[in-house]
């Protein structure tokens, strides 16, 4: 067992920190910022990626038995990098050099750059790793080259539409390069279909549930933002990393874009693959489950309920800060009375498809909490910041001000998210078919669990959250 964490978990990982740390060391000494805790001196950089090699030693032992994919270690790096973030820049960096702790807003603000040179040393680290994993046992084949075809395809379809929201708010332009001799458009739909192509990457095989899907689309537009809008673009317009709160607040506009583009990516991907099953597969299904009809109506039905109880809660915050009118405005009505009817008939049509997204997803509380704050969190972005204003007549509202502006609102969203998800989680676990066994359905779901627990999904719960609770409100005030 030593010897296997040791071959598996504490070599690798050392050398994957060592390769994440070469990225991480780089990027941030062209930022003029010294990457480690250590003042700068002779043999800082060397120091540095003793750090990182140590570093990343406890992130193979963390990881040493999850699935080896090179999504689930992807996502895996991303929120190790996040959490070294706060470990390391908002809380050993400072009381080693100043003897207090950094957190609160403005330090977290100073140390925004730290973030992004985290997250890239976790992605590089993560991505390493899977590799050191993952190449002597398979090899490219033609089924990987579909899945690239179709993650290219559904990038392609979800940057054209993202692409034409940033043109109705006039930041298109943003993305000109080669001195703007191709058109913006089409520079973002080829980047599009290449970062679908990078998903379909990550995942070659279909993911378990278009649920899980869209939350780590969603995270993985997170990372595009940060590798493409913040890095790549700058760099190559020659400017450099746009690392800065201040770079960043200025391209806020494609935060949500890119959130709203790896979401529909991967949403997408997950569609034409079951797409193909459907047509192409021989399979057949399982006596022991449920008809997908049956279930998918079983389904909605709790969804709605469990939408119903998140957006009572979510009323509270609605009142609050005098929402509801605004909502009313839908139906071209300012009464707060109409605005609470549309707000619940709202809560009701997101929890349905909550429930048709994540069903058979939550087999505890902590997952059921995890899927549903994620969810709250997307529909944040997807609401009051894109939909919302497009049906009140106007361009979608993706600036810092107006983030900032609802950020209780965010609050309102998360809270609702988590009643949702324990909602639905509550009534799912309720339901046990007269057919199956009560200890076959016990040891099915406690299988599915397992399953769960040995993929990414807790870190992507905690990326959502760091996320929807970090880079709004620093890149907001």
């Amino acid at each position: 067992m030593q010897s296997e964490i040791i071959k598996r978990g504490l070599v690798p990982g050392a050398a994957a920190g060592v390769v994440g740390g070469l990225a991480f060391g780089m990027a941030m000494a062209r930022l003029g910022s010294p990457p480690t805790v250590v003042p700068t001196a002779t043999g800082d950089f060397a120091v540095h990626l003793i750090i990182a090699a140590l570093v990343g030693a406890g992130f193979g032992l963390l990881v040493w038995h999850q699935r080896s994919g090179a999504g689930e270690i992807f996502f895996w790096g991303l929120a190790y990098g996040v959490l070294w973030w706060f470990l390391g820049s908002l809380t050993l960096t400072p009381l080693l050099l100043r003897g207090r702790l950094a957190w609160d807003v403005p330090s977290a603000q100073a140390a925004f750059p730290s973030l992004l040179g985290n997250l890239f040393y976790g992605a590089v680290a993560g991505l390493t790793l899977a590799v050191i994993r993952w190449a002597p046992k398979h090899r490219f084949s033609g089924a990987v080259q579909g899945s690239l075809i179709r993650g290219g395809v559904s990038g392609l379809l979800a940057a054209w539409i993202v692409g034409k929201m940033l043109a109705a708010q006039h930041q298109l332009p943003t993305f000109g390069l080669l001195g703007g001799s191709l058109p913006p458009l089409l520079i973002v739909l080829v980047a599009g279909a290449m970062a679908g192509a990078g998903f379909a990457g990550l995942y070659p095989r279909p993911l378990d549930g278009g649920g899980p899907a869209l939350v780590r689309g969603t995270v993985y537009g997170f990372f595009c933002w940060v590798l493409g809008v913040l890095t790549l673009i700058p760099l190559l317009t020659g400017v450099g990393p746009a690392w800065s709160v201040a770079a960043a607040r200025a391209n806020f506009a494609t935060f949500p874009g890119s959130l709203l583009f790896g979401a529909g990516t991967a949403v997408g991907y997950q569609a034409l693959t079951a797409l193909g099953r459907f047509l192409f597969s021989d399979e057949i299904a399982d006596p022991n489950e449920e008809g997908p009809g049956a279930e998918g109506l079983r389904a909605i039905g709790r969804g709605v309920v469990a939408g119903l109880l998140g957006g009572l809660i979510f009323t509270v915050v609605m009142v609050q800060i005098g929402f509801l009118p605004t909502v009313a405005r839908l139906l071209g009505s300012r009464s707060p009375s109409t605005g609470f009817v549309t707000h619940l008939v709202i809560a009701d049509l997101i929890g349905a498809s909550y429930g048709l997204l994540f069903r058979r997803q939550s087999y505890d509380l902590g997952a059921a909490l995890g899927w549903g704050v994620s969810y709250g969190f997307f529909w944040w972005i997807l609401g009051p910041l894109t939909l919302l204003p497009i049906l009140l007549g106007a361009a979608p509202q993706w600036t810092p001000e107006v983030a900032a502006g609802l950020s209780a609102s965010l609050v309102g969203h998360l809270a609702y998210g988590a009643a949702l998800g324990i909602g639905f989680h509550l009534l799912e676990a309720r339901y046990n078919p007269w057919w199956i066994p009560l200890s076959s359905m016990e040891e099915a779901r406690a299988e599915r669990r397992k399953d769960q627990l040995l993929t990414s999904a807790p870190g992507l719960w905690a990326l959502v959250l760091t996320i929807a609770l970090t880079v709004p409100i620093v890149l907001g005030m």
